[in-house]
């Protein structure tokens, strides 16, 4: 499998493209905008979209989702389900930020821990993650040892849980009991700035390391 990051919006969100290169079949995760340029970066992969996955329902992640399923015929797949109120607001969110005009849309599959995704022949498998918000997901894929962790987890910092509903135990609790596990070999690309591996995160991220859990 390929994966391609496409930074979208103004907050540099990093859209990623997922291609599964004996099939062909590619996925979209978390387009929150920009499509033009996402729909390009498609075409040079050569591979034909299959499907979206949002890792969770803010603007800057899922705000093209609605339009991309229009334009392309792919399904939207994610994330829980306890992220339809953000969803439901991305016409006023859109609004309020400086967006372009955002629609809600229902997705043609809510997440849950332990499904899988496929991509062609390739699968994902599906972790509930919450914290950052109640119904985020994170996409693992085992085989290459990678995980598109959306606004989990950062390179030396975590997500925000100081929007509604946001919980920051469960986000503790999220990283050490849901990711942590996976292995610290596995790279992991975030909602934003550059890849880590949890490995590193756990050596020294001052948020989430060994060492500061252990000092709390």
């Amino acid at each position: 499998m390929k994966f391609a990051i496409v930074p979208v919006t103004p907050f540099q969100q990093n859209c990623s493209i997922l291609v599964d290169e004996a099939s062909g079949k590619a996925a979209v995760v978390d387009p929150g905008g920009d499509l033009e340029r996402v729909l390009e970066a498609l075409g040079r992969t050569g591979a034909s979209l299959e499907k979206i996955l949002l890792t969770h329902g803010h603007l800057d992640h899922c705000a093209g989702a609605a339009e991309l399923r229009r334009r392309t015929g792919a399904p939207i797949e994610g994330p829980q389900r306890e992220d339809r109120f953000w969803i439901e607001q991305l016409p006023r969110a859109a609004a309020q930020h400086g967006f372009p005009p955002a629609e809600a849309f229902e997705p043609d599959r809510w997440l849950e821990e332990g499904d899988t995704v496929t991509v062609g022949g390739a699968e994902l498998q599906v972790r509930h993650c919450p914290g950052h918000t109640p119904g985020h997901v994170v996409f693992f894929s085992p085989q290459e040892r990678v995980a598109i962790v959306g606004d989990v987890l950062f390179a030396g910092s975590i997500g925000r849980t100081d929007f509604p509903r946001g919980d920051h135990a469960a986000l503790l609790r999220s990283i050490t009991q849901k990711l942590w596990p996976l292995g610290g070999d596995v790279a992991f690309v975030p909602g934003h700035g550059p890849v880590s591996t949890f490995g590193e995160e756990r050596e020294s991220n001052p948020f989430v390391s060994d060492a500061a859990l252990a000092g709390e």
